[in-house]
């Protein structure tokens, strides 16, 4: 009798330790688990209805769309009519059931508003995300005796002197007085607006530092 007592106490303890063992090793375990990629996460989500204003941050809310730029324009749970599509030279894009609408001089919000509200006569409540995947229409050149000229995308605060550091500052020899934007006006005529690199580095006439728009080049001689 006192050695089936016995053994009884052996087992229990052992089990005992055993279970410790592993309540230790599944808190270690834990502890050190790396955690769920971002990508994973985001295929866990992609099915999910998205949630109240997260548009926002699918779109810029003061980017203007323009001619040439290309839209990645997705309708939740209709993969009929999300696509990518090239705003044309007049300033229109094509989807199915929303047919042609203006979408040049609109920013991708205004744009999704516009889509949500020719599809509720087919969808109940759709739900429109629009990105620009390619901005072709707002974009500046920067010539001449740069680092690196090129075509630069434009911000709405984008000056002179922010494009010349975009373009990696100047080569030797640059002619840092006699720097001019070339711009043309609504009429179709070609402005000059000459800016001096070292006046405006100085302080003196800042007014020339403007802020340049679409289609600005930036020419340094």
């Amino acid at each position: 009798m006192t050695e089936t007592l016995t053994g009884r106490r052996i087992m229990s303890i052992l089990t005992l330790l055993a279970l410790v063992s592993i309540g230790a090793y599944a808190q270690s375990d834990s502890a050190v688990r790396p955690p769920v990629p971002a990508a994973a996460a985001a295929d866990k989500r992609a099915g999910e209805k998205p949630a109240e204003g997260a548009q926002a941050t699918h779109s810029d809310s003061s980017y203007v769309i323009g001619a040439n730029d290309v839209l990645a324009i997705n309708v939740w749970k209709e993969p009929d009519i999300s696509r990518s599509v090239p705003v044309r030279s007049d300033g229109k894009i094509s989807l199915p059931l929303v047919g042609e609408l203006q979408a040049s001089g609109q920013t991708p919000r205004q744009l999704e508003q516009e889509i949500s509200t020719r599809l509720k006569n087919y969808i109940s409540e759709p739900e429109v995300t629009v990105i620009v995947t390619d901005s072709k229409s707002q974009k500046i050149n920067i010539m001449g005796m740069v680092t690196r000229p090129g075509a630069y995308l434009l911000t709405s605060s984008t000056t002179v002197l922010d494009s010349i550091a975009m373009a990696g500052g100047f080569k030797d020899f640059a002619k840092q007085k006699s720097i001019y934007v070339l711009r043309q006006s609504a009429d179709g005529k070609q402005e000059r607006l000459s800016f001096n690199y070292k006046e405006v580095i100085k302080g003196k006439n800042p007014e020339q530092n403007i802020r340049l728009q679409a289609g600005d080049t930036v020419v340094v001689p």
